[in-house]
Order: C-alpha cells, then sequence, then structure tokens
C-alpha cells in the first residue's frame, strides 16, 4: 500500500472515493460543508434521513453526487470532539474494511477536521497510517490459495498547507515503521521448521546485503564456546539446530559516537526442555524469537529512514529442545560474566542466552541497552496484552522509554526492581538462581537480567503480552514493540 500527504481542495481531485468525515450528531466537517454546498446540500439530505449518525467508524457510501470527480464518497464517522489513541485506531481500522471492499484502485482522506486529544498534525498522521498499514498486512505465504489481489494500492492523505510539513514527516516515518512491524510479523510467523537460527542469520545477512552502512557478524557455536558462554549454549546444547549470536552493526552517525544496543531474545522454538511445557497451544512457542523478530524490524525502519544514529543488534538464537544432550533442572553452568547459575527450570531459557548476551554487549560501550525478550508468562498476568513490561537501572532511560510507547501509542508500564525480589535469586550451590519461584516471576526475571547490565545504562522489555495474538483468526504477530523502539531512536536523534 502506498501512502501520500497532498494540500488540495478535495472537490478538484479525481479519486476512485473520497472519504469524508461526519461528527456524532450529523455535524459535517469542514471538507464536508465545502462538498455539501458544491452538490446542492445532498449531504444535509442525506444525514436528515439518520443513515449514519457520526459515532466513530460508521461509515456511509454515497454514489452519483453532482460536481465532483471522486467516483464515489464515503461517509465516515469520526465521534463527538477529540478523538482518543484507540478510537482514532478503530475508526481506521473500520474505514480500511469498508475501502477493502470497494473496487478502486486509491481513496483520498479528507483529515483536517479530525481532532485527536494531546496529538498534533504529525501524531495524528502517524498513527492513522501506521494504522491503515497494520490492517493491509496479511501472511499467506504457505497458503496453496493465496489471497485475492486487492483493488485498493494507493491512499492520499488531505490536509491544511500549515499542517503539509508535519504530516509529510510523520507519513514518511510511519511507512519505514510499518515496513519494520510486517518483517518482525513475518519473521515471528514463520514455522519454526523453516525459522531456526541459521535461517535468521542468513535473514540478517540479506539485510545487509542491502544496505552499505550494515554490517553482520554470526557467531557460531565455536565462537560462543571460545568466549566462554556456558549459559547461552546449555540452552541449545538439547537441539539439533546450532545456536548463534547474530551482531548487526549500522553506522549512521560519526564512529565517535556511542551506539545503542538492541538485545533481542530469539528463541526459535521452546518446548520447555526438559522442564516440558504443556501440548496445549505449544505451536506458538514459535513466537519465542519475537524479541529478535523486533530487533529486526526496527533495523528496517531504521535502516529505511537512515537516521543519524549508531545502532548495535545483538540476537541471541536458539532451540530450546528435551534430547539426551539436553540440560537438566539442577545443572551448573558458567555465564561469560564468569558467574555460576543454577538452572532449576530449562524453561526459564530466554535469560540464559540474554545474560550472556548483555556481557556480550559490554565491548561495544554503549550509550543504553535495551533487552527485549518474551521473557515471562507471569508477564501476562500482571499486565495483560495491551502494555510491555519495563525494568531497568536507569530512570531516565525508563522515562526516555515511556515517552517513546506513549508518543507511539506502543506502551509500556514499570515495573520495580527493589532488591528485596534479588533474595529469591540465592542459590545454596552456584552464584545465582535461573527462577525466583512462583511470586512476582516477571520482576525476579529481570532481576537476573540485572546483574549482568551494570556497566551501562540497561532496560528490559518484557513482550511476552504483547508480541503475538492468541488463537483464533487473528493469531499472529503483533510487530510490537518496533513502534515505542523506533520512537526511542527518533527521539535520540533529535536530543
Amino acid at each position: 500500500m502506498e501512502f501520500l500527504v497532498k494540500s488540495a481542495n478535495p472537490q478538484s481531485l479525481k479519486t476512485a472515493t473520497l472519504v469524508l468525515t461526519v461528527g456524532e450528531g450529523r455535524k459535517l466537517g469542514n471538507n464536508a460543508k465545502a462538498i455539501d454546498e458544491s452538490c446542492g446540500g445532498a449531504l444535509s439530505q442525506i444525514l436528515k434521513r439518520g443513515d449514519i449518525t457520526g459515532k466513530p467508524g460508521q461509515t456511509l457510501l454515497l454514489h452519483n453526487l453532482a460536481n465532483l470527480k471522486a467516483e464515489r464518497v464515503l461517509l465516515l464517522g469520526s465521534g463527538k470532539g477529540e478523538l482518543s489513541d484507540r478510537q482514532l485506531r478503530k475508526m481506521a481500522t473500520s474505514l480500511l474494511g469498508a475501502l477493502k471492499g470497494l473496487g478502486g484502485s486509491d481513496a483520498l482522506i479528507a483529515m483536517d477536521d479530525l481532532k485527536v486529544k494531546g496529538r498534533t498534525a504529525y501524531g495524528r498522521t502517524r498513527l492513522l497510517v501506521e494504522t491503515l498499514a497494520a490492517g493491509d498486512y496479511r501472511f499467506d505465504r504457505f497458503k496453496s490459495e493465496k489471497s485475492e489481489s486487492r483493488a485498493l494500492k494507493k491512499i492520499t492523505l488531505l490536509t491544511s498547507k500549515a499542517d503539509l510539513p508535519a504530516s509529510e514527516r510523520a507519513c514518511h516515518e510511519a511507512v519505514a515503521i510499518a515496513a519494520g512491524m510486517a518483517l518482525t510479523r513475518d519473521l515471528g510467523n514463520l514455522p519454526p521448521n523453516l525459522c531456526h537460527p541459521s535461517y535468521l542469520a542468513d535473514e540478517a545477512r540479506a539485510l545487509a546485503k542491502a544496505h552499505k552502512n550494515l554490517k553482520v557478524d554470526v557467531l557460531d557455536e565455536k565462537k560462543l564456546r571460545e568466549l566462554g558462554m556456558g549459559s547461552f549454549l546449555a540452552v541449545a546444547q538439547g537441539s539439533e539446530q546450532p545456536p548463534r549470536l547474530i551482531v548487526l552493526n549500522y553506522q549512521g552517525a560519526e564512529k565517535t559516537q556511542k551506539p545503542h544496543v538492541l538485545v533481542g531474545k530469539g528463541i526459535t522454538f521452546d518446548t520447555g526442555g526438559i522442564s516440558l511445557k504443556p501440548g496445549l497451544n505449544m505451536d506458538e512457542m514459535k513466537y519465542d524469537m519475537c524479541g529478535a523478530a523486533s530487533v529486526f524490524g526496527v533495523f528496517q525502519a531504521v535502516l529505511q529512514l537512515q537516521l543519524p544514529i549508531n545502532l548495535v543488534g545483538l540476537l541471541a538464537c536458539a532451540e530450546n529442545m528435551p534430547s539426551g544432550r539436553a540440560t537438566r533442572p539442577g545443572d551448573i553452568v558458567t555465564s561469560m560474566s564468569g558467574q555460576t547459575i543454577e538452572i532449576l527450570n530449562t524453561d526459564a531459557e530466554g535469560r540464559l542466552v540474554l545474560c550472556d548476551t548483555l556481557t556480550y554487549a559490554e565491548r561495544f560501550k554503549p550509550q543504553s541497552v535495551i533487552d527485549i525478550a518474551t521473557l515471562t508468562g507471569a508477564c501476562i498476568v500482571a499486565l495483560g496484552s495491551n502494555v510491555s513490561g519495563l525494568m531497568g537501572n536507569n530512570e531516565t532511560l525508563i522515562k526516555q522509554l515511556l515517552k517513546a510507547g506513549e508518543t507511539a501509542d506502543d506502551r509500556a508500564w514499570q515495573l520495580p526492581l527493589f532488591d528485596e525480589y534479588q533474595e529469591q535469586l540465592d542459590s545454596p550451590f552456584a552464584d545465582i538462581a535461573n527462577i525466583g519461584g512462583p511470586k512476582a516471576g516477571t520482576i525476579t526475571a529481570g532481576c537476573f537480567l540485572s546483574r549482568f547490565a551494570k556497566q551501562y545504562h540497561w532496560a528490559h522489555l518484557d513482550i511476552a503480552g504483547t508480541a503475538w495474538i492468541s488463537g483464533g483468526k487473528d493469531k499472529g504477530g503483533t510487530g510490537r514493540p518496533v513502534p515505542m523502539l523506533t520512537q526511542y531512536l527518533l527521539d535520540r536523534c533529535k536530543a
């Protein structure tokens, strides 16, 4: 789908579908009023019949209006007063559903009448384009019968001259973020027999081949052993698929500028290992690599925008399987940092690959390190599927991420990392246990990681509830938290 922004009189533009807003109480927006006058009051007469009341997302299709170059007009309910972000998203989703059912390859949306609480023209446009682009996503690679090709190929947003520069920038950034989200969703939705650590390494190499300012290094099992990553290797040793630590290095600024580092959990399938998971919905454990997939997505957006920033991605990729070689509960391993870990539960494997990767991140002397992981089911219990869990060792970094999440409408919620929780990880046999018991599971997982992230400003995003939608016809990856992380980097470019 192509998205454009223009400042023009909608009456003068030729299009398959012109979208005009109607507020609650059947109030026409400014553009709709102008069209109504040119059509001899046709819109007012239709509203008097009561076919549309103006509630957010309502639509009414009209044909054969006089003095218009548009083939048809679609009235869109825009609510009463200012819309919330959620109302705007619902309205955009309803609009896209209506447009998909029509003929014609393009549509014009007269959007300068839309008011969204707390958002400027830039914010309104960003959110609208991202929602429309996400709604256009589909994954039918493995279907024998592909989805029918859609007639709609282009959407143009009409805005005022004053808002045009900001809206154009918003559209440009939204398209890049949407591309990153689509890549993240594609990788997450792939079956695990195809999407394994070596496959992700090949995807990284392909991305680097297409962009000269991106370099990729892939660390194999031998290199991980030389580095002393005993914790990382412990997770992978039960699988026939070899582990990979994928290093993405984007140079968009001067070499002297310290990079930001994104660390992604890439467990391409998680059976739980010897601590085997229940069989119900285990197929969804292919999404346990969505942290790594989201790092891919952020890099796609950054590369498309060519942001003036230095960025490193570290993707900790392995498959967690049960076998005669698999790690056992009770095993003790030595991490790259030298700390010993008693593995009490092999299903708490994400933190085992991440801890060594966080130690590896020290060599880049980063400005910040953010790890992204589908880490704990406890996060879903605590926060549901609406927001991601957020912890860290630096309040400024935490606040920057919270703000980025609000701006991108891809929110997180901070959880505490009090010292009292650290005591739950005590082990009588090693420096640390890999689980802290049934209480505060998300927090103790963050506490575990914090012990390997003391040399830099660090934050941890638990996306177990937000990375994918379970079950039903809407099952699949969401592309989150690509909008939040890309916004965080956009903000750093402006700082």
